[in-house]
């Protein structure tokens, strides 16, 4: 079994990565080799370990990803959220120009005789907005109509659909997990106008300043790194049909968010870490941020994601809990 992991190099990527090594196995077979793309060096090594880097831009590389048979391809690879905004053409390039061009090359390669590529995108909650002639509903599911309020969601959601029309016709067996903001990320910032929800927890714990540009009123659907690798793995894995632990029907599947307050996240902070890093918290509100995030909705009906064995974090300390165990360096 040959897996392709696009944006191998990139925080989700490399847990993910690290999960199918240690699992050696994919769907109950072996996994025979891995390969990672990214247009970032992949940071670590991989001594003896099945794995083939390709660094590059991906669309660059499509010939070189599909020279043997591709059996599962996770496509991690995408311009974030606030950059999508300020650039609308990179986010066409690297969000639905490339996952077509891969969607192409896997489809090229069913119709030459060789497997029917299994694909699992990652999607995001962005696919969804409130906009006033259609509010969201309380609970928002798999059912209701996205309306994305950014160029981010929209070219997420024009990516679903044709994964969904691929997957229609034959070309791939295609998987949308739409994930919800990922928190606690380790690291830089990135450009994801919701980075500053890991950002008001890393900094202030490795005793750096750090801007919180919203209401902390404003409430929010989260997840930590380990129950989204989780749920990655678990759509990609579930075998299609009807019952418990089955992929029913063409929908996508939110993977389970916690749903907690900006405010309630500070005061998990403080209630661990103490006043002093809390403190290091300021308020500079940021519309154009709050535009963004604000228009995702907060709260979900999980059944879908139940019904596949999946449950979301049961508290914002637990995040906060495995943040600091599996990051300690990043803890003076």
């Amino acid at each position: 079994m040959r897996i392709v992991v696009t944006g191998a190099s990139g925080f989700l990527g490399r847990l993910l990565v690290r999960a199918l090594l240690r699992a050696g196995t994919f769907a109950g077979r072996p996994v025979g080799r891995l390969v990672l793309v990214d247009r970032v060096a992949w940071p670590e090594a991989v001594g003896g370990a099945p794995v083939q880097v390709v660094e590059g831009e991906l669309g660059e590389h499509l010939d070189t990803v599909f020279a043997q048979p591709v059996d599962v391809v996770f496509h991690l690879a995408a311009a974030v959220s606030a950059e999508c905004e300020a650039d609308f053409d990179l986010g066409m390039r690297a969000n639905v120009d490339v996952t077509r061009a891969l969607l192409e090359a896997a489809r090229a390669q069913s119709r030459s005789g060789g497997p029917v590529a299994r694909l699992l995108f990652a999607g995001s909650i962005a696919v969804y907005g409130s906009h006033p002639d259609l509010p969201l509903p309380p609970a928002v599911s798999e059912t209701t109509l996205p309306v994305p309020r950014s160029s981010y969601g929209t070219q997420k959601l024009m990516c679903e659909h044709l994964i969904a029309d691929c997957t229609r016709r034959g070309f791939v067996d295609g998987r949308v997990a739409r994930l919800m903001t990922v928190a606690v990320r380790p690291g830089r910032p990135n450009a994801a106008a919701s980075g500053f929800l890991s950002g008001i927890v890393r900094e202030p714990l490795a005793g750096l300043p750090a801007v919180c540009p919203v209401d902390p009123a404003l409430t929010v659907a989260l997840s930590s790194p380990r129950r989204t690798v989780a749920g990655i793995l678990r759509v990609a894995e579930a075998q299609r049909g009807t019952g418990p632990g089955r992929l029913e029907g063409p929908l996508p599947v939110n993977l389970p968010g916690l749903t907690v307050s900006v405010a309630e996240m500070l005061a998990t902070l403080r209630q661990v870490a103490g006043d002093t890093v809390a403190d290091r918290v300021s308020l500079a509100p940021d519309p154009a941020v709050e535009a963004i995030v604000g228009s995702w909705p907060a709260v979900f009906d999980h059944r879908r994601a139940t019904a596949l064995g999946l449950d979301p974090d049961p508290s914002f300390l637990s995040v906060l809990q495995d943040y600091m165990a599996d990051h300690p360096d990043a803890v003076p």
